[in-house]
Parts: structure tokens; sequence; C-alpha cells
């Protein structure tokens, strides 16, 4: 049976409660919501303002509407970075970000925003020094990734927040990684922007994500169209959530993430933290056990993605072994994410990403290093044989 280590893309199996809610939204719902007056488009048009709040309420967001639903976190930091930022303007990011950042900030660079990259150190760890200075001036924009994708480095979100908020500077953050899988309270927060995929921590299926804005905080649409609201009107509405929510909403998507709330509710954000931690924890004390294996550690463990290198092995191709001889899913090579693993040292071949998550067990952590342990025995024997 396969042992599913690769979270940090999407999170797998979806629990049952999620794919009945996604069948139930095709089967027995089936219109499209908000346009129309008949019991099956009312029924979606409830089904979507349900999972808003329960999203929103789940965040910590000040009201329903502030919770915009995207095809994805790449949408939703699309949408942020090109509603705020202007050619002559000037953007701030880590050099931790994932290529959902970096790409759209390179479009941008060429249309001529500034950049600014703020260092982090082999760990993870932001310059706050250098964060500081580049706030004077005061960017138009601080975009900062929650944890990264590739070690699970948690950035110091608040205390950015509070330095944002004392220059009045916006705070877009990546929380790709995090939502669900760390507990959040968006109201009391200095978070202006905060984009985040439902199909990671949130347990929902792919092709649904979400942007929070907060509230009084204005940006243009990257997309304009239907609605099912002012079609007496040619421009875009100018009130959430319509203003970003062009085109039929994806409804099984949307009803999966609210299921996918649902269990996270039920088991405790602070609980599923604690576990996914304690796990990742495990599986990197045992990996730095064997020998030639290099284990990247972050300075603040944000979420349960551990990274690794096997010394005088390609990722790949331990990625492959785990795969052909153990049964074993893993992520190798950059993971989307170049900047990083320059950061970390691991360019241009990457790393090997285990991944925790929602349905990782004990057993599972200790099958995984078991493997490890055997593959990286028979590497030794091998280089022993030829010696």
């Amino acid at each position: 049976m396969i042992l599913y280590l690769d979270h940090a893309a999407t999170s797998y199996p979806k629990p049952p409660r999620v794919r009945e809610a996604v069948r139930r939204a095709l089967e027995e719902t089936g219109a499209s919501p908000g346009r129309g007056a008949y019991r099956m488009a009312r029924e979606a048009t409830e089904l979507v303002a349900s999972a808003r709040r329960k999203v929103a309420d789940f965040l910590g967001a000040e009201r329903p509407e502030q919770v915009i639903f995207t095809a994805g976190a790449t949408e939703s930091l699309n949408v942020a970075l090109k509603g705020v930022l202007r050619p002559g303007g000037r953007a701030v990011a880590s050099n931790m970000e994932h290529n959902a950042v970096v790409r759209p900030l390179a479009g941008l660079e060429a249309a001529g925003v500034r950049v600014e990259r703020v260092p982090c150190s082999p760990r993870g760890e932001l310059d706050l020094d250098f964060l500081r200075r580049a706030m004077e001036p005061p960017p138009d924009l601080v975009a900062l990734v929650h944890a990264s994708n590739v070690n699970g480095a948690l950035m110091p979100v608040e205390l950015v927040g509070r330095l944002c908020a004392e220059h009045g500077v916006p705070l877009l953050v990546d929380a790709a990684q995090t939502a669900g899988a760390r507990p959040m309270d968006l109201k009391s927060s200095r978070i202006t922007l905060l984009a985040c995929s439902g199909h990671k921590g949130l347990l929902g299926p792919p092709g649904v994500g979400i942007l929070y804005i907060r509230p009084g905080f204005s940006l243009a649409p990257l997309v304009e169209g239907g609605t099912g609201s002012r079609s007496e009107v040619e421009e875009q509405p100018d009130f959430l959530p319509d203003r970003f929510e062009s085109g039929t909403p994806n409804l099984p998507g949307i009803a999966g993430l609210a299921a996918g709330v649902e269990v996270l509710e039920e088991r405790g954000a602070s609980a599923v933290l604690e576990r996914e931690v304690r796990l990742a924890e495990r599986l990197e004390d045992g990996l730095e056990a064997l020998p030639a294996v290099r284990v990247h550690r972050p300075a603040t463990r944000g979420t349960g993605a551990v990274a690794f290198n096997v010394e005088g092995m390609n990722p790949g191709d331990v990625g492959a072994l785990l795969d052909g001889a153990f049964d074993i899913a893993v992520r190798t090579g950059l993971h989307c994410a170049p900047l990083a693993h320059r950061t970390l040292g691991t360019f241009p071949l990457g790393a090997v990403r285990a991944s925790i998550g929602f349905s990782t067990e004990g057993e599972d952590v200790e099958r995984f290093l078991e493997a490890m342990g055997s593959l990286v025995s028979q590497k030794r024997t091998r280089h022993r044989r030829y010696d």
C-alpha cells in the first residue's frame, strides 16, 4: 500500500466527508450559484454562502464577504500582487518565496515595478534588519510566505505585520502551506491580504483557493465579467465578494472545501499543528541518525515539510527508489521554489521533501525511516564493493 508523504503539494486521501460533499454538489445541487431563482439555483447559492461563512469563521476573518473564492493560491496571489502594484511602485519580498510570488513579481518588474528581496539564512531566518531598512521609504507592498513549502521554515508574520503597520504598508501573506495546518485569527492580525490553497491543509479538492481582503483595503480586480449581480451595468461591481468573483463558481470545489473545514474544526487546528510538527521532528531526528543524510532543518518549524539530501545521490534518484522499491511517494527537485533552494544551498538539484499531513500516522514515519535506512545501507554497500 502506498505511503503518501507529499502533503505539501496536496492532501491525500481526501476525507470521506469531502468526497461526499463534492458528489452531492455534482449530483444533487448542480445549478449555477447566484444565477437563478429556481430551487436548485437557490440551493447552490446558499451552499456557496454557507461555505464562505465557514471559511471566514475558521480563518478569523471579520466578515464572510472578505473571503474571495478563486481557482487556487496562485490566482489569489496574482490578484493581490497585480491589484496593488503599478509601474513605478516598489515591492519587498523574501528569498524564500514560491514561484507563485516570484514569477508575478518578475513580470511586474519587467513592467516597471521595483522589487527588493530580503535575504534569509540557510535555515530560513528572515533578515529583519534588512527588512527594516527596506521600509524607508515605505514600499507599496510587502509579500511574505508564511511557511516555506521546501523545509517548513516559519516566517515571523506577526512581527513583520507590526512593522508594516507602523509604516502604513500593506502586507500580503502566502499561506498556501499554513492554512489549515496553523491556527489563524485574521481579525487580530496585521495581515492586509492573505492567499491560500483549498486543497492542501484545508483538505478540499483541487481547483479552489481563497483570497482574504482586509476591510477598507481596495485593489483592482484581475478578471472582470459576469457575477450574477448588477447585470444592468457594464462596470464591474464595486462590492465584495462580487468584485473578484467573475464567472461561474467552482461549486463542487467550494462544497468540498467547506467539508474539509468542518473536519478540521472537529479535530482542532492547534491539535493538527502539534501533531504534524511532532511527526516532522521525529522524521528529522531519524534522518539525521543515518549516515550521509543531510537534513535542512528550519530555524523555526511551521509545517510538516522536511527537506533532505543523501550524499552522492541525485534527489530524483532517491525519490525514484523510494517509489519503486518501497511504494513511498515524496517530492524531489526544486519544488517550484528555486530562490528558497538557493537560500538553503541546494540549488540547482534541489532536495528530497517528505511532507507530513492530516492523514499521516506515527507508523508511517517509522516505515519511511526504515526505508531510508535500507536505501542508505544499500548505497554504502555498493560503494564498498566498488572501492
